[in-house]
């Protein structure tokens, strides 16, 4: 088809004209038009409805929202939050063995370590920090650690008024009272299903 063709072709559709009122033309029919739309049916439908969700949620107990942070909805177990330090269940010393392997592999660049050597010739962990402003969650950290010592854990609140506020170690830490509750991962220093069962007793020394 050419280009003249197309322009002179007609069309098949079947156009329908609304009959449209013209808008008003000074203040005395504006404010009869807004009156009659305002008292129409719909309107009070919507009020009815509002209302009725209100009196369901104050009085009835049927609160269709969360009251954060009181209540929070639950997360996937494979969700990436804030990260969580292990500790070893034996004698609740972290796991870190301060090998370095999360921070080369950071692709942000928001994990510093520093080490030094104790009186042992023993690698310890003197400073470990993640900034979270810009952490990713990408999870390649959790994955290179061959002892299981830093994981994602579930808790996602990042605000704070401070920047360093969830970047110290101590704060990812497991806290000591709560050992028995920490939640052991799948991996190479994970502890067996059937820890339990191999246990067993050894002489004592006197």
């Amino acid at each position: 088809m050419g280009l003249e063709k197309f322009k002179k072709r007609v069309g098949t559709q079947n156009y329908v004209k609304l009959d449209l009122t013209h808008p008003p033309a000074d203040g005395w029919s504006a404010f009869k038009q807004v009156l009659k739309r305002s008292l129409k049916g719909e309107l009070f439908v919507g009020l009815w409805v509002t209302l009725r969700e209100m009196i369901n949620a104050l009085f009835r107990g049927k609160m269709h929202t969360t009251q954060y942070p009181l209540e929070k909805l639950p997360i996937s177990p494979r969700y990436r939050a804030i990260h969580e330090m292990l500790r070893l269940l034996e004698s609740g010393h972290y796991r870190c063995i301060g090998c370095g392997l999360c921070e080369k592999i950071c692709i942000s660049n928001c994990i510093a370590m520093e080490t030094r050597y104790d009186e042992n010739q023993r690698k310890e962990v003197t400073e470990y920090t993640i900034n979270f402003g810009r952490c990713i969650f990408c999870g390649y950290c959790a994955e290179v650690c061959p002892e299981l010592a830093i994981v994602h854990g579930g808790r996602y609140e990042t605000a704070s008024e401070q920047r360093a506020s969830f970047s110290l170690f101590e704060d990812m830490l497991t806290p000591i009272d709560k050992l028995n509750l920490q939640k052991e991962y799948p991996g190479f220093g994970a502890v067996s299903p059937n820890a339990d069962d191999n246990i067993k007793k050894t002489p004592l020394a006197y």
